[in-house]
């Protein structure tokens, strides 16, 4: 059945892909970006041609969220099904020489951005007693390496956010889940946020030169993965998207490089542990979408 979805950070990497996958498959996409008639024209112009509605939207500006959500509302008639929260922000370098200014940035588009755009919709959502948030997190909001402290910090924090949502939306008929990519070749990397104070690297001696050639590593078995495409994330949200709802999985990895193998054992024992701690509270129904209170 055909779904109404609003998809954030619409602009390239996996949210464009993720747009043209679910118009592909009859859905119908409100895809919003930052500057749709700037810097971004050519990539509103290509969604629309697609059969995109395009939206203005910065996610760390409330008035700009507001106005966009409203904008979707009333193009749709009135009805969103999904929203996909992909708009993000990656930071690599040394965690000390990151200002507080960068995390406040890194902040602000990950974690914030998600709670705007959640508010803005969930009154519609509720009233409707149906729906469901998706939330792209990374497999890096799981575990923490070196030379990603704001990225994995902020993923960290997105994860508690749809930890909540889940249960405090179960009563409401509305679905919450966390995609976890492992890393891909997209813009993302080459526009992610690099350390305000690098300055301070040098008194890191020979460590302070690692997160290039980290990177440098990282980017090359990548693309030695033919696996490791970016279209596989995108194909994974549709899934989600198609499935029954109160039949989505809450977490999804997506990885081909066996980042995800590990982190798969992880999200296990998560669960278990979270419905025995909830059964012990008497609220383990709000794990489950479509338990009664």
């Amino acid at each position: 059945m055909s779904k109404v979805i609003l998809l954030t950070g619409a602009s390239g990497g996996f949210g464009r892909l993720t747009a043209s996958t679910l118009l592909a498959r009859g859905h119908r996409v409100v895809a919003t970006m930052r500057d749709p008639n700037g810097r971004n024209a050519i990539h509103a112009q290509s969604l629309q041609n697609a059969g995109a509605f395009v939206v203005e939207m910065d996610v760390t500006i409330d008035a700009s969220v507001e106005t966009g959500v409203a904008a979707a509302l009333d193009a749709m008639e009135g009805r969103l099904d999904v929203v996909i929260n992909n708009a993000g922000a990656g930071a690599h370098g040394i965690q000390e020489c990151f200002t507080a200014e960068d995390w406040q940035r890194v902040f602000d588009l990950n974690v914030f951005g998600v709670a705007r755009v959640n508010r803005a919709v969930l009154p519609q959502f509720r009233a409707r007693g149906a729906g469901l948030l998706m939330h792209v997190s990374s497999l890096l909001g799981r575990i923490a390496i070196p030379f990603y402290g704001p990225y994995s910090a902020s993923k960290w924090a997105l994860e508690a956010l749809a930890e909540t949502y889940r249960a405090e939306l179960a009563p409401a008929g509305i679905d919450c889940v966390i995609v976890e990519p492992g890393g891909y070749n997209t813009a993302f990397s080459s526009h992610s946020l690099h350390p305000g104070d690098d300055d301070r690297a040098a008194s890191y001696a020979a460590l302070g030169l690692q997160p290039a050639a980290a990177l440098a590593g990282f980017q090359a078995l990548v693309g030695a993965t033919p696996q490791q495409d970016p279209q596989r994330v995108a194909e994974a949200m549709a899934m989600l998207i198609d499935m029954p709802p109160g039949q989505r999985p809450f977490r999804t990895t997506v990885d081909f490089i066996g980042m995800g193998l590990a982190v798969d054992p992880y999200n296990r024992m998560l669960e278990s542990v979270q419905r025995s701690l909830y059964g012990n509270m008497g609220v383990a129904h709000l794990l489950d979408r479509n338990s009664p209170l």
